[in-house]
């Protein structure tokens, strides 16, 4: 059986009453401290957190939601957030709604019920059945950060890429290496992320004076099958384009594949440039050139916001942070 707080309190001679200010955060003395930690130590004594939370309305536990663990982007975030939230003595419920937007209601109210004192939510699109979701969770008066996509109704802390940039980068690497010619591979029209790469997509060719031609422009879904598909679709067009851009790791893994199993050369009949993953970069032959995302920096800052707010800190809310992305051009790319 585990040791109680009576344990704690016997093993040291001190009253439950100092224990328990110790352990809730409150201040005792230095010796009474040491005494504490030795007898938590020696005893192996667990807080019951849940418990603690119905006297202090704190569980020291963050709900992390997100729309697919299967996608690299989302599971190297959660590994960052949780690389902070641990050093501070947090616990995280990760939850995955699959893309679904009543199974992320679900999960939602699954982490209130659970009582977490905060949720980093990466939502699934910008609709208005999302957003009164959220405002809902946000009234109940637990802190939300969002990550990667934005709900402009919603007043909370948002941590983002810059997208729009990212893609125009990406883009105009082409054009100024003589390319006309430009097809990108793009997310769902309702997802932020993938709106803000086609504004980029757009805004370097108006800002080249070259005109679009939509055929160039594929439209898929974040997944592997996807960017296979709509790279074969994209190369058998009459006048197929000499350079590509696949804005997610996912459909750039897919769109490598249909490259191998087509025999297309590149870059020779073909330029690319794909997404996120520096591994996939080296071992793609020759070198993949992609943009790179800060998902460090993404986790660490989406963690270090909410614990900000926890503490009691509401300085600049809601806050917006949008970090810069990195092109890495290797030899998937030519001039023309």
């Amino acid at each position: 059986m585990s040791s109680t707080i009576k344990d704690v309190a016997k093993y040291t001679g001190l009253s439950i009453a100092t224990i328990s200010k110790y352990i809730n955060g409150g201040n005792v003395l230095d010796k009474n401290k040491e005494a504490i930690k030795k007898a938590i130590e020696d005893l192996d004594f667990r807080v019951n957190e849940m418990a603690r939370g119905l006297k202090t309305n704190k569980t020291k536990t963050i709900g992390i939601l997100i729309p697919n663990l299967e996608q690299s982007f989302c599971t190297s975030i959660v590994s960052n957030v949780e690389n902070i939230l641990l050093k501070q003595g947090y616990s995280t419920i990760i939850c995955d709604y699959k893309e679904n937007t009543e199974l992320e209601k679900e999960k939602l109210e699954f982490l209130v019920n659970k009582m977490v004192d905060g949720i980093i939510l990466m939502p699934l699109n910008d609709g208005t059945e999302d957003e009164s979701i959220i405002q809902a969770v946000i009234e109940t008066g637990i802190s939300v950060v969002l990550v990667d996509r934005v709900l402009d109704n919603v007043e909370c802390d948002v941590v983002l890429v810059d997208n729009l940039n990212a893609a125009y980068g990406a883009v105009e690497e082409f054009i100024t290496r003589g390319h006309k010619r430009i097809g990108i591979i793009t997310g769902p029209d309702n997802v932020y992320t993938s709106q803000e790469r086609l504004k980029g997509y757009y805004r370097v060719h108006e800002d080249y004076s070259i005109e679009v031609d939509e055929n160039l422009i594929k439209k898929g879904n974040y997944k592997i099958d996807s960017g296979y598909n709509l790279l074969k679709e994209l190369m058998e067009i009459e006048e197929p384009p000499t350079a590509i851009f696949i804005t997610n790791y996912e459909m750039t893994l897919g769109a490598i594949m249909a490259i191998n199993d087509s025999n297309i050369m590149v870059p020779q009949q073909v330029s690319i440039i794909g997404f996120d993953n520096l591994e996939l970069a080296k071992v793609v032959k020759p070198p993949l050139s992609i943009v790179i995302q800060p998902m460090q920096s993404i986790g660490e800052t989406s963690a270090e916001l909410l614990l900000k707010r926890l503490n009691g800190d509401m300085s600049n809310f809601p806050s917006r942070f949008r970090l810069k992305s990195e092109l890495s051009i290797k030899g998937s790319v030519r001039n023309v």
